[in-house]
């Protein structure tokens, strides 16, 4: 299991908390390997662990830079990271995982150092009232950006609805989205509840 962070319900629920002892490995970050008491593997950013299970291919797993928030909010909104995922005879590049983040230098650093085939993006452009214009996750404008940054084949939107903070639905995600026809010909939404394959 890759939790980006254990401490927000909108990432680990209690459903999803509930399964953590069946899954064979768990890779979080290293503040939240803490909190769940051995049962995980801690990553910092640039980090890698290698998961390996009998009859199944080995996965390299890096974690990349993240930041749940504008700068000096790691305090608030604690230890967040995002994962590369790698594997023998991927022909075109890492799956990359955001993480619930902002965009900023960390996250345009995995452009830099990491050839991105699929990216899942968590978008929502997050809010709270009590923080005000402050966001917690990127937009659908800031994932224009990130993909003219990347050029994944394929973008895939996640985290974006469900629940009350989410700014950014996807209606307004396609909406901005749209705007930018280099990048609307990367994105395939995923069905809710339903599997979906795409070739790596």
């Amino acid at each position: 299991m890759l939790l980006s962070h254990d401490h927000h319900g909108d990432n680990l629920d209690g459903a999803g908390r509930s399964l953590l002892p069946t899954a064979g490995a768990i890779v979080t970050t290293t503040s939240g390997a803490g909190r769940l008491r051995g049962r995980a593997r801690g990553l910092e950013p640039w980090a890698t662990t290698r998961l390996e299970a009998s009859g199944r291919p080995a996965i390299d797993v890096t974690a990349t830079p993240c930041r749940h928030g504008p700068p000096l909010s790691r305090p608030l909104a604690g230890d967040v990271i995002g994962f590369a995922l790698r594997w023998d005879r991927q022909e075109h590049g890492a799956l990359w995982i955001s993480g619930d983040t902002v965009l900023y230098e960390g996250v345009r650093e995995v452009a830099e150092r990491l050839r991105v085939d699929i990216a899942l993006l968590h978008l929502g452009g997050v809010r709270f009232p009590v923080t005000g214009p402050a966001r917690y996750s990127m937009t659908g404008r800031d994932a224009v950006e990130l993909c003219r940054l990347l050029r994944p084949r394929t973008a895939i939107p996640v985290h974006h609805e469900g629940w009350a903070h989410f700014q950014e639905g996807r209606d307004a995600l396609e909406r901005e989205l749209a705007a930018a026809p280099d990048v609307a010909g990367l994105i395939r939404w995923l069905p809710i509840g339903a599997a979906f394959e795409v070739e790596g």
